[in-house]
């Protein structure tokens, strides 16, 4: 399959270079498709940057289509890490003659992507591109978990309105339907339904108040490390920080909070997906909000080149094991340690995951609070829970 047909170069205004400085900056580095010269190929890639001038659907924050102009000349000034990227732009994708057109040439792309091994990071546009992230993966037959930074579920009725804020929902109703779980990071309770909230309850899925998170930041990776589609609204972020967002509000994450969190999303070893949305320059005030973005993406990289190959499925013999008695429950959690990187699971054994009577290894993953949540206290930790009431459904 040729993507590059999909594609037209972007328009790059970097700073000149200080001094004599080596090209280390990540626009030295990163093969990208210039006017006049031939598309790049994504041979040896490991990831690739698209930028999806989309914006048709966007709740409230038109303009946003404008992004990826303003972020990629925000990101290429920044140097690359202590490590070698292998990163191809691939330009800005053609805008179809609908929003769903603009769906449809972004899923068969990512898919292309997905099938070479190619980690896309979207940077668009609205954040109802993420329904084209999820579709790419349904065509590849995949079920898959999925984390939003965002402060909202986005479930309103898309069979009635279909925006950036109801995308959720037409996920949800996708059939067949490969999303296994929703991970949402940093909703705000007052911007949030309660029949939303209810819903994702009886979903069995894992939602996050802004609070809880910034009480410790820490225990946000594993919250991410299971995940296969990460994507971000910048209005998750506070509105000092990131003003160029028309839903920016004054409470979210900070700067270097969001960093963080885009470097755990980097560092999973499962997540094969990121895309980046809603920034708006028509409302960024000295395009922080874009050079925000450009750091975020900077950090989500360097957690990429920072892997640890963490999968206790494969070989139990480099993780610690510890089993807990559950007295009250009349049954035990074991728990795994990463010798290598000190990260946490929990394991359920023998677990069906289907009415054929198939059973398989469920391992979640957790942290040590977890543990001590369990050992200490004779807790089961939600995690376990909303994972076994997710599998007896």
């Amino acid at each position: 399959m040729d993507i590059t047909e999909y594609f037209e170069p972007a328009e790059v205004n970097m700073p000149p270079r200080p001094g004599n400085l080596p090209e280390t900056r990540l626009g030295d580095v990163i093969k990208r498709f210039e006017r006049g010269k031939e598309p790049p190929d994504i041979s040896g890639t490991d990831l690739a940057i698209l930028g999806v001038q989309e914006d048709r659907n966007a709740f409230n924050n038109k303009g946003c289509a404008q992004a990826p102009q303003t972020i990629r000349n925000k990101l290429y000034a920044i140097c690359q890490g202590d490590y070698e990227v292998k990163m191809t732009d691939l330009g800005n994708m053609k805008p179809g003659n609908t929003a769903n057109d603009t769906y449809f040439a972004l899923s068969n792309v990512l898919t292309h992507l997905l099938e070479n091994n190619v980690l896309p990071i979207i940077i668009g546009g609205s954040q109802d591109l993420t329904l084209a992230q999820y579709q790419a993966y349904a065509r590849l037959g995949r079920i898959i978990n999925i984390t939003a930074v965002d402060y909202g579920f986005d479930l309103g009725n898309a069979e009635e309105h279909f925006d950036s804020r109801s995308y959720l929902s037409k996920i949800i109703l996708d059939q067949p339907n490969y999303l296994f779980n929703y991970v949402n990071m940093g909703y705000q309770s007052y911007f949030t339904d309660n029949q939303a909230s209810q819903l994702m309850e009886r979903l069995y899925f894992d939602t996050f108040r802004l609070g809880s998170i910034r009480e410790n930041l820490q225990e946000a990776e594993p919250m991410v490390r299971n995940t296969d589609l990460f994507t971000l609204d910048i209005s998750a972020v506070r509105q000092s920080d990131a003003p160029g967002n028309g839903n920016a509000s004054p409470n979210g994450f900070y700067g270097e909070e969001i960093c963080k969190i885009c470097q755990y999303a980097g560092i999973s070893d499962k997540v094969t997906s990121a895309g980046f949305y809603e920034v708006n320059p028509e409302k960024d005030h000295h395009q922080q909000t874009a050079h925000l973005t450009a750091q975020m993406i900077w950090y989500f990289i360097d957690g990429y080149y920072n892997r640890k190959d963490d999968n206790p499925a494969r070989d139990q013999n480099k993780y610690k094991r510890y089993i807990v008695q559950m007295d009250m429950y009349g049954r035990e959690i074991q728990f795994y340690q990463s010798k290598k990187s000190g990260r946490w699971w929990m394991l359920m054994p023998n677990t069906p995951i289907s009415n054929a009577g198939i059973k398989r290894n469920i391992w979640i993953p957790c942290s040590y609070e977890d543990y001590k949540t369990a050992a200490n206290n004779q807790e089961i930790p939600d995690k376990w829970w909303k994972a076994h009431q997710k599998l007896s459904v």
